[in-house]
């Protein structure tokens, strides 16, 4: 197996060994604020403890670097394989996922003892020069790390949302409800064209943001912001929960069945709309991105505005030359930032919130999965999701790219996502 055609990497020796050691620090600092107690309890079969994602991405290393390319590498525990593999059916049996929260023991300082362990067996594989394969293979572990920082803020606020005090993972303080003058919405032509999507370029990417290839593009128009919190209360207000034409079949027998009426997280206290947010229970800022809706309610909503949601291309398409700025998980906010009422244009199109689109997540056109354990990571998951594109206010900075491909199934709401609108020229 040669990773390096999917997972590439340009970074010398020097950077990626930082860039480790700043990946391994940054989950534990996600991690500190929590109890043992919080670091277990997983709130529904879709979440994971935090304590897992600590334990789960240092089994990574441990599965895919050091046991194939340190032969002196002794495991920390061999029971660790079974508990913290996630789902590569290559590497053996494993804890069901809907069952991680009975993993009780070890304890959350055990698995920080683990990850220690880790981290200075890949020290020495470091002052070894191991080469190319293992560089590209370490990359890819810290790029999957990244990930699961967002995951485990994501899964600690479903948690914490289900305690009825409505604990607060960071102190509520920095992030009120603002006052922001709202830019009106409007909508940036594109012409039809030509377009060479995915990754073509330097540095690191997944194997499905490749290969890069042409695609033909009509003319489209696109929001120059996403929809607010204000929008989303509109469409309630209207009954948009209560009009099956709206609807794709799957995503009203979700309303139906499990009662959606407003997005996840929100409830209405003395008339107002409030939220459970990292920072805390809040009242909803209606200026703010809508966050925490599935693809079914993002494609209603579109549908009730006369509109749709954009493809990936052209989500794709929007933002080349557009340099990366947003707001991602260093800005400490934890939540969408209403948009600027100062700049013209698109705007929000990195960070704030995951932006759904209508794509499904497919292979691109020569895609090929490599063999082995490494080729589990997306391309078996190329079925029954959809594409979100952007990052959003959780998401690590420098983890994101304009060929970034998330994907999640239609019915997903507790990651942060929500959407853009677009329209047919």
């Amino acid at each position: 197996m040669n990773p390096s055609h999917l997972f590439q990497t340009t970074l010398a020796p020097a950077d990626l060994y930082s860039f480790f050691h700043e990946v391994r620090k940054t989950s534990e600092g996600l991690a500190e604020p929590l109890s043992d107690a919080d670091a277990t309890v997983q709130s529904m079969p879709d979440a994971s403890p935090a304590k897992w994602h600590l334990a789960h991405t240092t089994w990574f290393f441990e599965a895919m670097v050091l046991q194939p390319f340190a032969p002196a590498y002794k495991p920390f525990d061999d029971s660790f394989n079974f508990l913290f593999n996630s789902y590569y059916e290559t590497l053996g049996e494993r804890q069901p996922r809907p069952r991680r929260g009975m993993i009780t023991r070890p304890a959350l300082s055990h698995i920080l003892n683990y990850r220690k362990h880790v981290d200075d067996a890949l020290d020495a594989l470091f002052r070894a020069n191991p080469g190319v394969r293992v560089a590209e293979l370490v990359e890819l572990g810290c790029h999957h790390e990244q990930q699961h920082q967002e995951l485990l803020l994501t899964d600690i606020l479903h948690l914490f949302a289900q305690n009825p005090l409505h604990p607060a993972y960071r102190d509520p303080g920095p992030v009120a409800v603002e006052t922001a003058d709202l830019p009106p919405l409007s909508f940036t032509e594109f012409d039809e064209a030509i377009v060479e999507i995915g990754h073509g370029s330097a540095g690191f990417a997944f194997d499905s943001e490749g290969p890069r290839h042409r695609a033909l593009v009509e003319p489209f128009r696109l929001a120059n912001r996403l929809v607010t919190n204000g929008e989303w209360a509109e469409f309630i207000q209207d009954g948009g929960y209560r009009k099956s034409l709206l609807w794709l079949s799957e995503g009203w027998a979700k309303v139906q069945s499990e009662g959606w009426s407003r997005p996840l997280y929100w409830s209405e206290r003395d008339g107002q709309n409030w939220t459970m947010t990292l920072r805390g229970f809040q009242p909803v800022d209606s200026t703010a991105p809508v966050t925490h809706i599935s693809y079914f309610e993002a494609d209603a909503f579109a549908t009730w505005s006369g509109k749709r949601l954009p493809t990936e291309v052209e989500w794709e398409m929007a933002v080349q030359g557009t340099s990366i700025r947003g707001n991602f998980l260093d800005s400490h906010r934890l939540r969408p930032k209403p948009a600027s009422p100062h700049i013209a244009g698109l705007q929000q199109m990195f960070g704030d919130v995951w932006e759904w689109t209508r794509s499904a997540f497919s292979p691109y056109p020569r895609f090929r999965a490599v063999e082995g354990a490494v080729g589990e990571y997306n391309g078996k998951f190329m079925s029954g999701q959809f594409v979100l594109r952007g990052g959003s206010c959780v998401t690590p900075p420098g983890h994101i790219r304009a060929s970034y491909r998330n994907f999640f199934p239609g019915h997903a709401r507790w990651q942060f996502s929500g959407m853009r609108l677009a329209e047919d020229a």
